[in-house]
């Protein structure tokens, strides 16, 4: 199967990116280099691209995508986390843009082997990353009752999560779940009838929560954030796409204590803190897709755009 990754917000994206012809620019999930494409077609002479994904799949793919522009482009394969580090190694201490998308790409759902999907029974695996040992087995068959418990209810934010949990362990005391559908099986068997008549797939919050936890999604978002603003030159640009509350409540967060990051009292005549503003958050209201582009991609419906602009003041 080619790697294949609709790029939602495509050209809202590029153009809050502000491109210039001889910047520097990351995509800290190149996936299957949509929106790198785009970019590449911007830069001039003196522009330099740098992709960085896990997926070994989305490495092959972007590679020949991008073939066109190799002269400028360095892909390497890592996590986004370690975007500092990567830069480093290749002499670069500032950029003036870098991407995140953070969807599961349609590469990684729509190939059964990889276990992303609820839609096709498949090893439990979800890891983004093969080289890593641990998968959704792992987690499903020796989390504890309450460790389950709590990421179905804190990253899958389901009103089920104990209930699910319980039998998930009840299930697995029989045998290991080994397949996405036995999973689905146990999940199905945890909530109520007219509840599943009503709502969509009963199992999709909790794939969820066991994928963000398997691949640390929101650690990794959380605690790189403020370290790619610093990487960004002056009036660089950071645009980050997500597609759940929880990814968003964090840009969200992140993107206004960095514009603001005042911690005095609200009563003090001026800051005493010695905080500094490291730029301005440029959506006050997320960017969400158009009606059309939900209507040919429906997987960007969940979509929203945050953008990030860096002043050294």
């Amino acid at each position: 199967m080619n790697f294949e990754h609709k790029s939602v917000l495509l050209e809202e994206t590029i153009n809050n990116l502000n491109i210039k012809e001889n910047g520097i620019y990351v995509d800290g999930t190149l996936g299957g280099a949509g929106h790198a494409l785009k970019v590449c077609e911007q830069l001039g002479e003196g522009g330099r691209f740098i992709g960085i994904d896990q997926d070994e799949a989305a490495i092959q793919a972007s590679t020949i995508r991008l073939s066109s522009y190799l002269d400028k482009v360095t892909i390497v394969r890592s996590n986004y986390c370690n975007m500092k580090q990567v830069l480093h190694e290749l002499g670069i201490e500032k950029v003036d843009g870098i991407v995140l998308d953070l969807g599961v790409s349609s590469y990684q759902l729509d190939t059964v082997e990889r276990g992303f999907s609820y839609k096709e029974d498949a090893p439990l695996d979800m890891r983004m990353d093969t080289r890593n040992e641990l998968t959704a087995r792992d987690i499903v068959n020796n989390y504890s009752e309450q460790e389950l418990y709590r990421i179905i209810r804190d990253y899958g934010e389901d009103k089920f999560a104990k209930n699910i949990a319980k039998h998930i362990v009840r299930v697995r005391e029989e045998k290991p779940i080994e397949t996405t559908y036995e999973l689905i099986d146990a999940i199905k068997a945890a909530i109520p009838m007219k509840v599943r008549m009503k709502t969509g797939h009963p199992a999709k919050k909790t794939f969820q929560a066991i994928r963000i936890e398997l691949n640390k999604e929101l650690d990794v978002l959380k605690n790189t954030l403020n370290d790619m603003i610093d990487l960004l030159n002056e009036d660089g640009r950071i645009c980050i796409i997500t597609f759940h509350s929880l990814e968003d409540r964090i840009v969200k967060t992140i993107f206004k204590n960095n514009e603001n990051p005042c911690t005095c009292p609200p009563h003090f005549p001026v800051c005493v803190c010695g905080n500094k503003s490291k730029g301005k958050v440029i959506t006050r209201k997320p960017i969400l897709p158009s009606d059309e582009e939900i209507e040919w991609n429906s997987r960007s419906k969940s979509s929203k755009l945050r953008v990030f602009e860096k002043h050294d003041l």
